[in-house]
This record gives C-alpha cells, sequence and structure tokens, in this order.
C-alpha cells in the first residue's frame, strides 16, 4: 500500500481537510454523553423540564455541526478517491503501453483487465476508508477511553481486559486472511480467463459441441472461486462477532459494578449512563478498527498485484535513435538470428537479406517460426541471439515509436475497434481525409461491400468487428495498414481468409499502390507468394532455401512438398 502513497500525494489537501472534519466530528460525539449525563443527574432528577429543553437544544446543535462536518469529509473522500482510481488505472495503462509482448504474455489478459479494474477498486475503497475512519476511529477509542477514566478511573480499568483481547482476535483473523484474499485474487483472475476464452471462442464451442466440456470448467473455476471466498470471508465474518461479544460483556460488567457504585453513592446514574456511552464508543471504534483492518488486508493484496505491474521492467527497452543516417534505404537484415520462447527455440540461426523495394514472400508450415519473423522485425520480441538491422540500424538501438511508423504490420488476427469504419482506418493515419480513407479502401479491395452499406465509411463496426465476415474484416484491417503508406508493409498470414481471385486482385493492387515500398507477405499459401522477388522458406525455425519460385521448385524439398500438397 505505501508504494501506491506517490499517486495520493496529489490530493494530500483534499486528504487532510476530509480527516480533519471526521476528526472534529469524533470531538463533537465524544461530548454528548457528558450532556446525556447531565440532563439525567440534573434536568430528571430535579425535574427541571426547562433544562432538558435547553440541553437537548444544545446536543441537536453539536450534532447538526457533526453531520456538517462529516459530509464535507463524504465530498472529499470521494473526490480523492476517484481522482485516485483514475490516476491508477491511467498509469496502469501507460505501463501496460510499454511491456513487450512476452511480459503480456507472462501476466495474461485476464490478470491485467482484472488488476486495472477489480484491485484498483479495492485499493480506493480502501483510501476512502482512510480518510473517513483512519483518524476517527483511534481518536474516538482513546478519546473515550480518556473520558472514562476522567468519569471514574476504577471502572475504566475494564479496559486494560478488554483492549488486548480485542487486539489478540484482530492480530490472529488478520495474519490468517491475507494469504486467503491473495488466493482469492489469483481464483478470480483464472475465473476471468476462462468466462474470456468462453465469450471469445463460442462459434467454436457450438460448432464442436463443447458446451458441457466448458460448462464444467466454467464449473470447477466458480466452484474454487466460491471455496475461496467462503474461507476467506467466514473467517473475516467472526470479527464482528466475537468483538460484538467482547463489547457487551464489557457493557454487562459495567453495570454490574456500576450498581453496586450507585448503591453505595459514590457513583450518579448519569455517570453510569456516560460510562456506557464511552465504553461503546470504545468497543463500537475498535470494531471499526478490526473491519478496516480486514479491508485494508484486501488492498493489500490488491496493491501488491498492482505494485507487480508498475514495478515490472519492461523486458524491451526503447532505443533512443528517432532516425537512421539513411532513410531512404528500407533494407532489413537477419544476422544469425535465433529466438526461444518459454525456453523453447522457435528461431535457429536465420539468415537473410530483404532490399528495398522487394516483394518478400516467407513459406512454411505451421509452427515453423513466420509470424516470429514479423515480431521480430517491429520489435514485440527481442532476438535471443544475433542481429536484425533496418537501414544499417540494430532495431534495438530505433526507438519503437519510429520503428513503428515506418513499417505497417497486418496481424494474423484481425482486430476491429468500436466506431466506424472511418475510425478505425484512421488508425493507420490519424488526420487522414475521406478520400485517402476511401483509396486505401479501394486498394486493400474493401470499398465494394462498404460503399454498398448505408452509411459507407461512416458505418459502425460493433464489438469485435463482428458484423463483418472473416474476408471483409481481413481487408479493413489491410485498409489500415495502408492509408499511411508504410515504407515497409508486413501482411502476416492476413490473406488466408480471402479466395483467390480476391487474393491475386489485393497482391496487383499492392504493388500498384505501395511500388517503391518493401512488402514482406507470409503465408501458408504459395498461390500468395509465388510472384515474389525473392521466398524463405522455413521448417521447424530453420532456413529451407531462399530464392523465386522456380529456383525453390528445383532445389529446395520443403517448398517442392508445400507446393505440390497445395496443388492437388
Amino acid at each position: 500500500m505505501f508504494k501506491l502513497k506517490r499517486f495520493l500525494r496529489p490530493y494530500m489537501k483534499e486528504t487532510i481537510v476530509g480527516s480533519g472534519a471526521k476528526l472534529f466530528e469524533a470531538i463533537l460525539e465524544l461530548l454528548l454523553p457528558l450532556f446525556m449525563g447531565k440532563i439525567i443527574d440534573i434536568g430528571i432528577k430535579n425535574g427541571d423540564i426547562p433544562y432538558v429543553w435547553k440541553t437537548a437544544i444544545i446536543m441537536l446543535g453539536i450534532i447538526s455541526v457533526g453531520l456538517a462536518s462529516a459530509s464535507l469529509c463524504q465530498y472529499y473522500a470521494s473526490y480523492t478517491c476517484q481522482n485516485l482510481g483514475n490516476d491508477l488505472r491511467k498509469e496502469l495503462m501507460r505501463k501496460i503501453s510499454t511491456l513487450s509482448y512476452a511480459d503480456i504474455d507472462k501476466f495474461g489478459n485476464a490478470t491485467l483487465i482484472n488488476r486495472v479494474t477489480n484491485d484498483v477498486n479495492q485499493v480506493v475503497q480502501a483510501v476512502a476508508m482512510l480518510i473517513r475512519l483512519v483518524s476517527r476511529a483511534p481518536f474516538l477509542c482513546i478519546g473515550a477511553l480518556v473520558m472514562s477514566i476522567y468519569i471514574n478511573p476504577k471502572l475504566s480499568l475494564i479496559f486494560a481486559v478488554l483492549i488486548p483481547i480485542f487486539i489478540l482476535i484482530v492480530v490472529i483473523i488478520m495474519t490468517r486472511t491475507i494469504p486467503l484474499y491473495k488466493d482469492t485474487q489469483g481464483k478470480l483472475d483464472k475465473l476471468g480467463s476462462v468466462l474470456r476464452e468462453n465469450l471469445s471462442g463460442v462459434r467454436v464451442i457450438r460448432a464442436f459441441a463443447r458446451h458441457k466440456n466448458e460448462k464444467k470448467r466454467m464449473d470447477e473455476a466458480t466452484e474454487e472461486l466460491s471455496k475461496a471466498y467462503i474461507r476467506v470471508t467466514s473467517l473475516s465474518a467472526l470479527m464482528n462477532p466475537i468483538t460484538s461479544l467482547v463489547m457487551n460483556m464489557g457493557i454487562i460488567i459495567i453495570f454490574y459494578l456500576g450498581a453496586i457504585n450507585v448503591n453505595k453513592g459514590t457513583l450518579s446514574q448519569g455517570d453510569i449512563v456516560v460510562l456506557i456511552n464511552y465504553i461503546t464508543q470504545v468497543l463500537l471504534a475498535l470494531i471499526i478498527v478490526a473491519n478496516l483492518v480486514v479491508l485494508f488486508t484486501k488492498a493489500a493484496a490488491s496493491a501488491s498485484r498492482i505494485n507487480e505491474i508498475l514495478e515490472c521492467e519492461p523486458s524491451i527497452i526503447d532505443g533512443a535513435i528517432n532516425t537512421t543516417e539513411d532513410n531512404t534505404d528500407d533494407s532489413i537484415v537477419f544476422d544469425n538470428v535465433s529466438f526461444k520462447y518459454n525456453e523453447e527455440d522457435t528461431l535457429s540461426d536465420i539468415s537473410f537479406t530483404i532490399k528495398k523495394g522487394e516483394v518478400f514472400g516467407i513459406v512454411g508450415t505451421t509452427g515453423s517460426g513466420k509470424s516470429t519473423i514479423a515480431n521480430l522485425i517491429c520489435r514485440f520480441y527481442d532476438t535471443t541471439t544475433g542481429n536484425i538491422l533496418f537501414r544499417g540500424t540494430n532495431v534495438k538501438k530505433l526507438s519503437q515509436g519510429y520503428l513503428h511508423k515506418e513499417i505497417g504490420i497486418v496481424p494474423q488476427k484481425s482486430v476491429l475497434f468500436s466506431g466506424t469504419i472511418a475510425d478505425n482506418i484512421r488508425w493507420g493515419k490519424e488526420d487522414a481525409t475521406d478520400e485517402e480513407v476511401i483509396e486505401a479502401l479501394k486498394a486493400a479491395e474493401a470499398y465494394d461491400f462498404v460503399s454498398n452499406m448505408e452509411n459507407g465509411i461512416n458505418s459502425m463496426i460493433y464489438e469485435g468487428g463482428k458484423n463483418f465476415s472473416g474476408g471483409q474484416k481481413q481487408r479493413l484491417t489491410i485498409a489500415r495498414a495502408l492509408v499511411k503508406k508504410p515504407p515497409v508493409i508486413i501482411m502476416d498470414d492476413s490473406l488466408s481468409a480471402l479466395d483467390y481471385a480476391t487474393d491475386k486482385k489485393l497482391r496487383n493492387s499492392l504493388k500498384e499502390t505501395l511500388k517503391d515500398s518493401t512488402i514482406i507477405i507470409i503465408s501458408q499459401r504459395i498461390s500468395s507468394i509465388v510472384s515474389s522477388d525473392k521466398i524463405l522458406v522455413l521448417d521447424d525455425g530453420k532456413v529451407m532455401g531462399l530464392g523465386t519460385h522456380e529456383e525453390l521448385l528445383n532445389n529446395c524439398e520443403t517448398y517442392k512438398e508445400i507446393y505440390m500438397s497445395q496443388s492437388k
């Protein structure tokens, strides 16, 4: 929790004022039992009704001022917490955006979502209670204890027994709940992951009739979370009844001993009422403290998970170079590049050169490392060994902003965002005019179906592009990359959902639109890369051949096998 205090610093004034207002309310609350005692000992005992009314009006005034102070505290607590939550989420999103693919894979999407939402809410709730109660509860406890000693030191000795018992209860429960809350958050992450997979893969689940299996997975994840919650809440729930038992035992003892003292004439009836009010204030304040301990235990677990993200050092350190000596040489060189993912070899000692203006094809079997090459060029991952040069400079020395501005990529999985078609295309170029958007759509062979829609380029895209077919989504993502006419464009198996005729038309359109650009086409289909200037053949992370289509048919057995299997 303390590591996140820097986020609270900008709102320290509001925090202090809010806590101060609540503290002032506690001071006023400590005065009320004294007035109640006077009403009994003076007003009621002597039958002085005007005194009773006068004192009651004073008490009402104190309560009103206390209410105003509490309202002020509520306002500042809400203001601080909402801004704190916004700042935390913004910083988490900023940090996540700097993480590499490997870092994000390590956390997992469901976990990251849960930490940005649920964990931040837990911390915000704890800070709200910090402002509202952390100063008030201890002060009320100590103040009521002092006032009790002032009224009757002997009867106040009951606190010497009750408070240690209470502290022992809190410590026992707290030490057992902290690890349980962390475990519960982990179970919540797992449930979120299963739910996300089921929602995103609902069509596949139905197609393979896997409803029962997925229901079983969901039931198991839900049951694990339920059991974890039951364990931790059952333990936390013991706090209130046990502390209430301690409080009521104290009140009974005060009644018993107070009655004896009243009979002896050493204590008035009003003093008993005052003492009972103060002991109630002390023990209620301690119960609040106990609940705060439970709340801060949850928040501590959440803060720890948030800090894991904030303190995560990106595995990819951004380079400082924002340009290269020769911005006209768009060559890409792989020099003895190897890459491991989860300690498994994905690429082994890869070397090749892509020259400026070339159409460079990459083909291979599933899992041969084709997409890994695209990810390494864009520096989504770093090489394990070897170097990748872009325009003669190691990509590790280039800033990622510069690299991604110069290299456009159409990913293997078509990703569209909620909004209009034009909004999505302008991801490639923010200031693109409608004419440029239409030109990109035409180049991507997407304008035909877009122009037939009621609102054209201003037609809405539903979440994930659900209102478009696979081929249409691919063409829209291609248009998004083409709108900025990048010097280098990578098509990572992004023609797979197109029929052969559309595939051919699109490749011809690419050559026409990007005459001077370097085009890298990654595909499992020979037809998509057959006309490339050069073709790289991969198998199990190794280079099996490099050359033109005709050259590879003559001297590369792997390429020939792929070609023959697709020609049948």
